[in-house]
């Protein structure tokens, strides 16, 4: 197998930790140059966020890409450039995982529970929800199974509706709960700065 493992590409990064607001913030930067911060709930060590960044080819920080937790607003007269503002009622797609599933809310669907389909597409390694309404259509990967090349399994997806939101979940598989577990054991040994502030600097 060509490189490092996801686990392994985890231990070899440069961690460093904060806390505070009832959350550890831990924020990683691997051998590439990427950058991940991700924060856990300091009680339930639940994921809350995951993000990435990347420098452009001047060597710049890209802007973070969120893959887990609210997606980023702008703010309020941040650039003119977001005059063209989404609506409110237009869907609203994010992931927030479980202890034991990763799980995607898409908020702003107020069509029945019959009119979806939730679906694993193997061969391009993505999820796809349809409707037969033809009113919404969203494909997304789950890129830890990809980090760990592990593959995508039907038996795994459900899906519920309930208060204008459709709830999809993936059960977690064993490799990544076990990769996880080890991981919360790893990450608290890094001793942790107590902060307030949010982001975590680099040099």
């Amino acid at each position: 197998m060509a490189g490092p493992s996801w686990p392994e590409q985890l231990r070899a990064a440069r961690k460093t930790a904060l806390l505070g607001d009832g959350k550890r913030k831990i924020h990683y930067l691997f051998d590439s140059g990427k950058e991940m911060a991700e924060e856990y709930d300091v009680k339930t060590n639940q994921l809350l966020v995951r993000k990435w960044r990347e420098k452009n080819a001047l060597g710049a920080c890209g802007s973070w890409q969120v893959e887990v937790g609210e997606p980023h607003l702008p703010l309020p007269g941040a650039a003119d450039r977001e005059l063209i503002k989404e609506s409110s009622t237009n869907p609203v797609f994010m992931r927030n995982d479980t202890k034991n599933s990763f799980q995607w809310r898409i908020r702003n669907l107020p069509y029945p529970k019959n009119v979806y389909s939730v679906s694993v597409e193997k061969d391009q390694r993505c999820c796809v929800v349809r409707t037969t309404n033809k009113k919404y259509y969203k494909k997304f990967s789950i890129p830890d199974l990809d980090r760990f090349q592990l593959p995508m399994e039907s038996t795994a997806l459900s899906f519920t509706h309930a208060n204008n939101t459709l709830i999809i979940t993936y059960q977690k598989p064993t490799e990544i709960l076990v990769a996880e577990e080890e991981l919360q054991k790893e990450l608290k040994k890094i001793k942790a700065a107590n902060n307030g502030d949010g982001e975590c600097k680099t040099q």
